[in-house]
């Protein structure tokens, strides 16, 4: 507040602007639309993001160390896909889910090496992975864009589970978002990263280790991925792949 009683915009940062921008939003949107303030619209539209923040985790973490991940849809698609594919093929739950959590990790570490060894940008090495996962998975791994769940199984029943009528990818949502606030703000891994991030070159020479933090980040964000890409089955009761050409990565 100034002298005269109105608020110092200039002592806002970036968290308080966005904050503040998406409050007035929400008010325009609940003046202006009929129904915007119903509580299953609500509910319906924070389930619906809640992947995406799910997705912007793992995102966040990369960007912070001076990033970026344009795989991340890819992998979150094409894993779960692949997934299900077995399943409806016969293979067994464990086995399945054990050969694409391999290769998703795989992915990831393919990701962090070729960044942070190879030290070819990351924009490029992502976006070359994002478009292999894609390719290779929709031409060898499955035969159709959209893959069901099978009927009866756990990620079905997972869509189906609700706490006090909100859908559980809320809860899964909000609860990784707290734990990686807790890793980033009171663990030493999740300081390294601010510190990588803000001047890899200082955290280097102060023993820090970087490049292996780098590859870290890469395999968190892509077992981010799959996670979200579990939700988004659950929430659907299938996947479709098209979503890897859609805009949900700029979103």
């Amino acid at each position: 507040m100034n002298t005269i009683g109105w608020p110092n915009f200039r002592s806002l940062n970036q968290e308080g602007i966005v904050f503040a921008i998406a409050v007035v939003l929400f008010v325009a949107a609940a003046i202006g639309l009929p129904g915007f303030i119903d509580p299953n619209n609500l509910v319906a539209i924070v389930r619906s993001v809640s992947v995406l923040g799910i997705l912007a985790l793992g995102m966040a973490v990369v960007i912070i160390g001076r990033g970026i991940d344009l795989s991340a849809v890819a992998i979150m698609a094409m894993s779960v896909a692949w997934y299900l594919q077995l399943l409806n093929s016969g293979t067994p739950d464990g086995l399945a889910f054990a050969y694409v959590l391999a290769g998703v990790l795989a992915i990831g570490l393919l990701n962090g090496f070729l960044v942070a060894y190879a030290d070819v940008p990351a924009i490029f090495v992502t976006l070359a992975t994002g478009s292999f996962v894609f390719g290779y998975v929709r031409s060898q791994m499955i035969t159709q864009d959209a893959v069901p769940v099978p009927q009866g199984h756990w990620v079905e029943l997972l869509g189906g589970l609700r706490f006090l009528d909100i859908p559980v990818e809320v809860f899964v949502f909000a609860g990784l978002a707290f734990l990686f606030f807790l890793f980033l703000r009171y663990t030493k891994w999740g300081r390294y990263i601010y510190f990588a991030g803000d001047n890899p070159v200082a955290a280097r020479n102060i023993g820090i280790p970087v490049r292996p933090m780098l590859v870290l980040r890469y395999v968190l964000s892509a077992f981010v991925a799959l996670v979200a890409g579990l939700l988004t089955a659950a929430s659907l009761h299938s996947i479709n792949t098209r979503v890897v050409n859609s805009t949900l990565l700029y979103d």
